[in-house]
């Protein structure tokens, strides 16, 4: 039987392609010169550091920017407020990664709610999706695609 699983992840080595290119822009700016600017990156988020909340702003318009040439979807970083303290400023961007329970759940009630014939099922922090042709498991890709979930979707495993 054909199946395929969904999963929400980032590929961990173009997002460090991504902060290096970044951050290589960012120290060759005049605009920046001598803000002691960059962007660093810890297990779940990103840190963006520079002297003004204009300069947090122009750090992310650049980092966006080297994502999207990337292949990394934006949707997966939820920026927090910026923190000015003692001339500093400083931005935290939280990575979002894996579908949890409540995700999971809407995705396989909007597989199901389709009444395309296959089976969906949630294994860990991805949902397997089998059904008996090929056409119907491309299908269900299509509708996911459409539906704005908040969150990047990928499709792995396509077996036959």
């Amino acid at each position: 039987m054909p199946s395929f699983d969904i999963v929400s992840e980032i590929d961990q080595h173009e997002l460090g392609n991504a902060i290096d290119q970044t951050n290589r822009e960012i120290s060759t700016r005049f605009d920046f010169k001598d803000a002691d600017a960059q962007v660093e990156k810890t297990e779940q988020s990103l840190t963006l550091h520079a002297q003004t909340e204009f300069q947090i702003q122009q750090i992310l318009d650049v980092l966006y920017k080297k994502l999207a040439k990337r292949g990394i979807d934006i949707i997966a970083f939820e920026a927090g407020q910026p923190e000015i303290q003692n001339r500093r400023a400083r931005l935290t961007l939280t990575i979002k990664q894996g579908l949890d329970k409540e995700m999971a759940k809407k995705v396989t009630k909007l597989i199901k709610d389709s009444k395309i014939k296959v089976q969906a099922s949630v294994q860990g922090e991805q949902i397997r999706v089998t059904g008996k042709k090929r056409d119907d498991l491309q299908q269900i890709i299509g509708l996911l695609r459409e539906q704005q979930l908040g969150l990047p979707l990928q499709f792995i495993n396509f077996r036959d």
